[in-house]
């Protein structure tokens, strides 16, 4: 987001329902509205046009650190000590860096199926200079609604919630300040697995997946999370401004565009994201749209953002899906 823009997070600037009765009655929108069947794209078509825009954006001047994802989930600040945190999609660190910042001890594990990104991660949790993040952030390649995720960060064992721990999973007492966590070499190259982990957050990352993977992707981001675990989410809603800066010919789907760059973006309404995470097992704790007035300083312009903000509980004890 432009520096240049104000915004109040997780506010009600704006009604939902009555900006969604004035898109619906605008009949130069009404492409939006459209049923269209989903064009698929490749996993490797999606990986390289990832890449080629963190490549572009390598400078990370286009994101900015999301200072304000601690205020709309504070969770990440009133956990244990050594709590594990999945940061899917982790992008150049903007989710990161204050999920590091916040919670001392806290242990990141963050993937993107770009290694550019992965790269600019790793160079933005560097240039802060502080030992402990380092130490406690462990990026790596990951797609993870083709491939799923790998079994060190949670055996078949773990993703059963088999309740025993088999002599492949590393313990989670806290000796050592939790560094027993933080040698990935020993995770992926032997049989040990880190046990799941306490928090997975999905932000601004689901809607860059195409509709038809967006199941199995979130089925995967419940198997690797502890029972009692949360998932945090954040992505576009429906009718967000970039939603409808977008002309006919981008539609790939229905609410479901590509960018020229070739990079995908779904706009969420509340129905579909209770549709995807309850029906892979989940229970809903917080769904609502975020609905914020973004001021441009420069031109005085007055922007309208949708967001969705979603926390999503695996339950305590398993069960058959």
């Amino acid at each position: 987001m432009s520096s240049e823009t104000e915004t109040d997070y997780h506010s009600k600037d704006f009604n939902w329902e009555e900006l969604k009765q004035e898109i619906e009655n605008d009949s130069s929108l009404r492409y939006h509205l459209l049923q269209s069947e989903s064009t698929t794209s490749s996993p490797s078509q999606d990986s390289e046009a990832w890449t080629m825009f963190h490549t572009r954006h390598s400078t990370g001047k286009f994101f900015k650190e999301r200072r304000y994802l601690l205020k709309e989930f504070p969770e990440l600040i009133s956990c244990g000590e050594c709590s594990k945190v999945l940061e899917v999609g982790c992008g150049n660190g903007s989710t990161a860096l204050p999920i590091l910042r916040g919670r001392k001890n806290i242990i990141v594990y963050a993937c993107d199926c770009s290694t550019e990104a992965l790269e600019r991660a790793k160079e933005m949790i560097d240039a802060v200079n502080v030992d402990l993040f380092k130490h406690r952030f462990h990026p790596f390649y990951c797609d993870f609604s083709v491939t799923g995720f790998p079994k060190w960060l949670a055996c078949d064992s773990c993703r059963a919630n088999i309740p025993q721990k088999g002599q492949g999973c590393i313990s989670d007492v806290k000796e050592n300040d939790g560094q027993h966590l933080n040698d990935m070499s020993l995770l992926t190259e032997s049989n040990f697995c880190i046990s799941g982990v306490d928090f997975v957050t999905l932000i601004f990352t689901l809607s860059a997946v195409p509709l038809n993977r967006m199941p199995t992707a979130v089925r995967e981001c419940f198997s690797v999370l502890k029972p009692g675990g949360l998932l945090l989410f954040r992505d576009y809603g429906l009718y967000d401004m970039t939603m409808l800066r977008f002309e006919p010919e981008k539609r790939v789907g229905f609410r479901e565009y590509m960018r020229s760059d070739g990079t995908r973006s779904y706009f969420f309404c509340l129905d579909t994201v209770r549709d995807l995470f309850v029906g892979a097992g989940f229970i809903e704790l917080e769904l609502e749209y975020c609905c914020v007035k973004s001021v441009n300083r420069r031109n005085g312009k007055s922007m309208r953002r949708v967001w969705v903000h979603g926390k999503f509980q695996k339950p305590l004890r398993n069960y058959s899906l």
